[in-house]
């Protein structure tokens, strides 16, 4: 004979110690998941943080300098008399200029090609 399908369907009690880790184990899944929904959306906030704080693809760095399409920039720069020109960097809008003075001792001027002016100069002395 068959067996009634509502025996089969019925779900016996837990007994209470069994009960008592599988209640343990849903506060562990659900805390841990929290955990991770926060770490979630720290990350995501970190990101529209820096998306918004970017700087634009198409736009040039803070104190580039745009010169006009088809013209040269154009400037003098100054040094002292008797100065020869031993090398050069150019860093962003910074250029550094390596020189030997007149009176044979050397020294490093850094001119800004934005503000087209000296904005340093130090002497190379050794001790």
């Amino acid at each position: 004979m068959a067996r009634p399908v509502a025996e089969e369907d019925e779900e016996k009690p837990l007994d209470p110690a069994a009960e008592k880790v599988r209640r343990k184990l849903i506060r562990f899944m659900i805390v841990n998941l929290g955990l991770l929904f926060l770490a979630l959306m720290v990350v995501i906030g970190a990101l529209v943080y820096k998306a918004r704080n970017a700087p634009g693809a198409g736009s040039a760095p803070a104190g580039d300098v745009q010169a006009p399409a088809g013209a040269p920039l154009g400037g003098d720069i100054v040094l002292p008399v008797g100065a020869k020109v031993v090398s050069q960097s150019l860093s962003g809008n910074r250029l550094s200029i390596d020189t030997e003075l007149a009176d044979g001792s050397r020294a490093i001027f850094v001119y800004d090609i934005a503000e087209r002016r000296m904005i340093g100069q130090f002497p190379i002395r050794n001790k």
